[in-house]
Parts: C-alpha cells; sequence; structure tokens
C-alpha cells in the first residue's frame, strides 16, 4: 500500500515532490477520486464538501493540483449501489484524495460501504488530510472523537502501526501546541507523529518516511 499522510494537503514542494515520486508520473497522467465524507459532521458541512471538491481550500490543497480526471467517492451513498457500479471506478483510480474532518465519522462509513475491506486490495496511492490521514492509525486518541457512532467502537482502521497528532502548534487551534501533543503522547500505544502543516508522513509497504519542510516529533508509548 501506498500512503501519504498529511497534515493538511499538499501544502509545499517537497511533499509535493513526495506525492509524484508515489503515483510514478505527473499529476496530468493520473485519474483521481476524492471524498468528503469527514466533513459532514461538522459546522458549515456542505460548503466544506464543495469548497475540498472544488479546488477552493487554498490552504489545504488537494484537489486543485491538475489531476487528469476527478470523481467524487461519496461512501454514505455506496451501501446503496451496487459493488459492480462503484468497485470497479475505485479500481482504476490513481489516487484517492481523502478530506479531514470527523475521523470516527470517517472510519465508520469506510467500512458501512465496504471500502475499508477493499483498500487493501488496492493498486492506487492513497492520500489523507487530517482525519483522512487518522483514520489509517491503529486508534483515535479521546482528543479526536466527537461523533458517536451507532456502536460503543471508536477504533480507525488501523492500517498503519503509529498515531497521529495533526496540526501541530497551528495558530488558530491552541489545543494543538506542543504541549497538547505531549499530554496526547503520554496515552499512546504505538509510536505517535505530531506533524505540523508542512509535514506528511509518506508509507510505502509498511516503510515509513517524514517529508517536512516544517515541524514534527516521534514519541513513543
Amino acid at each position: 500500500m501506498k500512503m501519504l499522510l498529511t497534515s493538511a494537503g499538499i501544502r509545499n514542494k517537497t511533499i509535493n515532490a513526495a506525492l509524484l515520486d508515489l503515483l510514478g508520473k505527473p499529476i496530468a497522467e493520473c485519474n483521481a477520486l476524492c471524498n468528503s465524507t469527514a466533513s459532514y459532521p461538522l459546522d458549515r458541512a456542505f460548503n466544506r464538501v464543495w469548497e475540498f471538491v472544488t479546488g477552493n481550500e487554498p490552504i489545504t490543497p488537494m484537489c486543485e493540483l491538475g489531476w487528469k480526471s476527478l470523481g467524487v467517492l461519496e461512501l454514505t451513498a455506496l451501501p446503496s449501489i451496487s459493488k459492480d457500479v462503484w468497485v470497479p471506478m475505485v479500481q482504476q483510480a490513481d489516487v484517492l484524495l481523502v478530506n479531514g474532518g470527523d475521523t470516527v465519522y470517517l472510519a465508520y462509513w469506510m467500512r458501512q460501504s465496504g471500502f475499508a475491506d477493499l483498500f487493501p486490495s488496492l493498486n492506487l496511492v492513497y492520500v489523507g488530510l487530517s482525519a483522512g490521514s487518522v483514520v489509517m492509525t491503529p486508534r483515535i486518541a479521546k482528543e479526536f472523537i466527537h461523533w458517536t457512532q451507532p456502536s460503543s467502537e471508536h477504533e480507525p482502521l488501523g492500517l498503519v502501526d503509529f498515531e497521529i497528532f495533526p496540526h501541530l502548534d497551528y495558530p488558530t487551534l491552541p489545543t494543538h501546541a506542543m504541549a497538547y501533543a505531549e499530554k496526547w503522547a503520554a496515552h499512546i500505544q504505538s509510536p505517535g507523529y505530531a506533524i505540523d502543516d508542512e509535514t506528511a508522513i509518506k508509507v510505502v509497504d509498511g516503510k515509513v518516511d517524514v517529508i517536512t519542510e516544517g515541524k514534527w516529533k516521534l514519541f513513543t508509548p
């Protein structure tokens, strides 16, 4: 599996270079799917979805990078659609761009839709943004749990073996300062990366590399 787990999208040239390396070809030759399911529990939900899909999120660039084609993969719709319809389209994509929002909600719909079961067999590059990255980790810290799903479980997909604290030291998010990251790290059960918005984590078949023009810190349990 190939993943680029970002805090705020393709924010700089270094992260962009890592994306190109994972894709193996220019962005203009790649067919992309995007997903903003995680946005729905948030305020301004419909606006947030539109801004992401149309590339009107300049501080978190993902969809506006110049893809050959861009389709919308809506997880909440998939349970009512035949897999014969949507699975081939996902299998043909070069990259999946997953927006931030509520991690628990995203994890729930990845499972309910059947995407979580399909994902390990896919040959695409997964690019996550904030919650879209945290959803791949083995655990969601209580600081990031907001939506309550129908069951008592709040576990993400666990497809990487480390945890993520995104938006480190973001100026308008006081609870994402390093002091809060250190409190978060006191309860992690796996290695944990606190990353700012100029940093991403590149994962290729389990091999992890930090891609950064900013600030990050690795914590161990």
